[in-house]
């Protein structure tokens, strides 16, 4: 039976990475961006697990990064293109749990909330995200309802 992780909450905030490599990563980990999420932006290393790759894709979120977000797509259900709101910030983070998705899975879960704001209203986007392993690496594959 998959491994449902007890609750936690990882809070982060919407700093935009592409200020400064040295700020801290978005995804809520704390390490410096270009150290952390950059890395799998930059195609330095990827994600080992699923959550990683649902924080390194919320961060690329906040940095705009359309290809890194088609990159870690899963091939049967991304999109041809994808235009993101130029106007949305995203503020934060909360991953709430996960199933699976570790070195030893080939699919995983991964439920988080992530906060922003869009024309001077706050809001939240809640979902359970499916992830599966595409020729060894992590993909997002769809939200499960």
């Amino acid at each position: 039976m998959p491994r449902r992780s007890s609750a936690r909450s990882s809070r982060t905030t919407g700093n935009s990475p592409g200020a400064a490599a040295s700020a801290p990563c978005p995804c809520g980990l704390g390490a410096p961006y270009a150290e952390c999420c950059g890395a799998f932006h930059a195609g330095r290393s990827a994600a080992p697990t699923a959550e990683r790759l649902m924080r390194s894709r919320y961060a690329a979120f906040v940095a705009q990064d359309t290809a890194y977000l088609l990159r870690t797509w899963s091939a049967g259900t991304r999109p041809a293109e994808l235009t993101l709101d130029r106007g949305m910030r995203w503020t934060g983070l909360d991953v709430l749990g996960s199933t699976g998705g570790s070195a030893f899975h080939t699919e995983g879960t991964v439920e988080f909330t992530a906060h922003y704001r869009v024309g001077g209203a706050d809001g939240e986007q809640h979902e359970n995200s499916r992830f599966v392993r595409e020729d060894g690496l992590w993909v997002y594959v769809d939200a499960i309802q």
